[in-house]
């Protein structure tokens, strides 16, 4: 029992790490791209534009979420920014919908995990939901509600003295803050939207002149490393949870919560259910792709599968923030509107690709069991690729080659210049990002004091 449980584990990792090194390039491939869109591609202060709820506001909000971030929470947080400030509240959804169904990373994963015709009913599905979504909250919402609680929310953020980080409209913190010219003191989420920011002041030129300049491709780093932090945690646990689903979970489990067969009312109970399994999965955002994965290995429907890679947005630690920044009517408003659109989308999906004759058939593939996955194929020189292309991003970050700012911060390595906190220590004059990393120097000087804080001018922008 011992021996089969060992060997049950081994297996686990060994489909879960597989997992993630045969979608690695995709994963990797796709960030990039988002940075470069994220430094690269303008965009109009959103709140004004998305204030409206017409076609317009709504396809904007569909294409500026696109072009964001894959994380759910994070798509939250600048949902509420623009909420906040205005924005109709079926292009705020539109946006929280765009920039988790829609994102390249999430495309490319889906490709290469469970193929061509997911990715298409992910991408056509991904516009469905928002026309579905956004006919059911013109007739639905209660809008006195949602005023009560967008003033509610301003007050409350005034009276609390939150403050939104310019660049990307999540909660400032006190100890990423910086003074401009003016004397206005603005608050950042974390140091790289800090340094972004100070990117910002400092480029000169278009884009083409950026990317063939050091100042250029660091903004990338910077944005591809912020990133990584914000979706690792979900694509780590994803992976790893699908292998011990894959192995640990028996096939009459999945055939006692999905009714197997052919029919509307299966098509319809199989959406259904797996909207309810994602809701209790925990796993948002990309790290549900290959926990899809383990549902179609099991034999779940086309609608049951889409439907709960559709439904990253409404996990029980999802829900828990909406009810923290609307309250429960609001979060239960959500919750029912989400369900109904990602269940009926799903729904809607099969039966679209039936007519069409291009539901997929798993019975001819391979199981995850049987796969062989590290092998010296096409998987790998790409992985190769993407790791050179990733450590490269990273090297030039760490280094600041072509960074704002003459200083280098002991603590963390990001580029400061003399208008931000300081010490003196054993005669020499340190800067730092933060107040933060000054008290962890103050803590720990000898760990910190290494190197001279004033930057190489062989490091400088050319």
């Amino acid at each position: 029992m011992q021996a089969a449980l060992v060997d049950g584990i081994l297996e686990s990792l060994r489909i879960g790490v597989g997992f993630l090194w045969t979608a690695a390039w995709a994963i990797i491939m796709g960030l990039v791209i988002t940075s470069l869109v994220q430094v690269y591609v303008s965009k109009e202060r959103m709140a004004t534009v998305l204030g409206e709820g017409n076609l317009s506001g709504l396809t904007k909000a569909t294409v500026f979420g696109a072009a964001s971030s894959g994380c759910s929470f994070g798509a939250i947080a600048i949902g509420k920014g623009l909420f906040k400030k205005g924005a109709h509240t079926v292009n705020f959804f539109a946006f929280m919908f765009a920039s988790t169904n829609l994102i390249v990373e999430l495309g490319l994963m889906i490709l290469i995990l469970l193929g061509w015709e997911f990715l298409v009913a992910e991408l056509l599905g991904g516009l469905i939901l928002i026309a579905v979504m956004a006919v059911l909250v013109h007739l639905t919402l209660p809008e006195n509600l949602f005023e009560e609680v967008r003033q509610e929310l301003n007050q409350r953020d005034q009276k609390e003295g939150v403050t939104e980080d310019p660049t990307c409209g999540m909660e400032g913190k006190d100890e990423y803050s910086l003074t401009t010219d003016g004397g206005e003191r603005l608050t950042f989420c974390s140091e790289g939207c800090m340094e972004t920011y100070r990117q910002e002041l400092a480029s000169s030129g278009g884009w083409r002149e950026e990317l063939v300049s050091w100042g250029g491709w660091y903004k990338v780093g910077n944005q591809y490393r912020k990133e990584w932090s914000m979706i690792w945690k979900d694509v780590v646990a994803g992976f790893l949870i699908s292998g011990f689903v894959i192995v640990f979970v028996p096939q009459w489990v999945w055939n006692t919560l999905f009714i197997q067969g052919d029919g509307l009312l299966v098509t319809a109970e199989n959406a259904i259910m797996g909207v309810t399994i994602a809701i209790f999965s925990f796993v948002g955002s990309m790290g549900n792709v290959p926990f899809a994965v383990a549902l179609w290995g099991g034999g779940i429907s086309f609608a049951g599968v889409i439907a709960f890679v559709y439904a990253d947005l409404i996990t029980i630690p999802v829900l828990n923030v909406y009810r923290k920044y609307y309250g429960w009517k609001i979060m239960l408003y959500i919750l029912a509107v989400f369900f109904v659109t990602m269940a009926f989308t799903g729904f809607l999906m099969e039966l679209l690709f039936d007519a069409l004759d291009i539901v997929p058939d798993l019975a001819g593939g391979e199981t995850a069991t049987e796969q062989t996955y590290f092998e010296l194929n096409y998987t790998f020189y790409l992985n190769l690729v993407a790791s050179a292309l990733s450590g490269f991003l990273l090297y030039v970050y760490r280094r600041g080659l072509g960074a704002p700012g003459q200083y280098r911060d002991p603590v963390c390595g990001m580029r400061t210049d003399d208008s931000g906190p300081s010490l003196t220590y054993d005669g020499e004059t340190y800067y730092f990002c933060a107040n933060q990393c000054k008290q962890s120097f103050e803590k720990q000087p000898t760990a910190f004091a290494q190197d001279h804080p004033q930057v190489s001018q062989s490091h400088e922008h050319h």
